[in-house]
C-alpha cells in the first residue's frame, strides 16, 4: 500500500498561477489521479475520466482565452471530465474529484489551479479538439500542475454573513 498523502492544512490551499521548470514526476501523478478517483460520486458512479498532459507542446494548445495562460508555466495539466449518460451529478462529482487534486497537490507541496472549461461551449470544444475528447465527454476543467515559484500564506475567506442556521 502506498504512504498516505499528506493532508495539509485546508486553508493552506491556494491559487498557484507561476511555477518552476522542475516536471512533476509520476509517481506524483499517480497520487493526484489516486486522490482524484477517492471522491465521493452520486451513486458511486465514478462519472470521471482524466486527462494527463505533460507534452510541452500539447500543454501550449492548451492555451486558449486569458484564463489558461498559466499553462505556460505548469509541467503538468490535468483536464477532469466526466460523461453526463453516466450520471446526472457529473459536474458535482468531477468538481470533488478536482478538488482532490487540489488538496493532494498542495498536500505533496505542488502547486495548482482550477481553469474552468464547462459550461463554456466553445471552451469545452477547444480542449476537446485539442485533446481528442469524445463528442459525449465533457470537461469540466483544466489544473494547472507544478512545483511552485510563488508562495502565498494560508488564509481564510469565512464570512459570517453567509451563514444561516436552522433557517434563512
Amino acid at each position: 500500500m502506498p504512504a498516505p498523502i499528506p493532508v495539509p492544512d485546508i486553508l493552506a490551499r491556494r491559487s498557484i498561477r507561476a511555477f518552476t521548470d522542475q516536471p512533476v514526476t509520476e509517481a506524483q501523478i499517480t497520487r493526484l489521479l489516486e486522490a482524484a478517483m477517492a471522491a465521493p460520486s452520486a451513486r458511486n458512479t465514478k462519472p470521471w475520466s482524466f486527462v494527463v498532459v505533460t507534452e510541452r507542446e500539447t500543454l501550449n494548445r492548451l492555451i486558449f482565452k486569458d484564463a489558461a495562460g498559466m499553462l505556460a508555466q505548469a509541467t503538468l495539466c490535468i483536464v477532469v471530465c466526466g460523461e453526463p449518460k453516466l450520471s446526472e451529478y457529473w459536474v458535482q462529482d468531477a468538481a470533488a474529484a478536482t478538488e482532490n487534486i487540489l488538496l493532494a497537490a498542495t498536500g505533496m507541496g505542488l502547486g495548482s489551479v482550477w481553469i474552468g472549461v464547462h459550461p463554456h461551449p466553445d471552451s469545452e470544444q477547444a480542449v476537446r479538439d485539442t485533446l481528442d475528447i469524445p463528442a459525449h465527454i465533457h470537461p469540466l476543467c483544466l489544473i494547472a500542475i507544478g512545483h511552485p515559484a510563488e508562495t502565498k500564506p494560508p488564509r481564510t475567506q469565512y464570512d459570517a454573513a453567509c451563514v444561516h442556521r436552522e433557517r434563512w
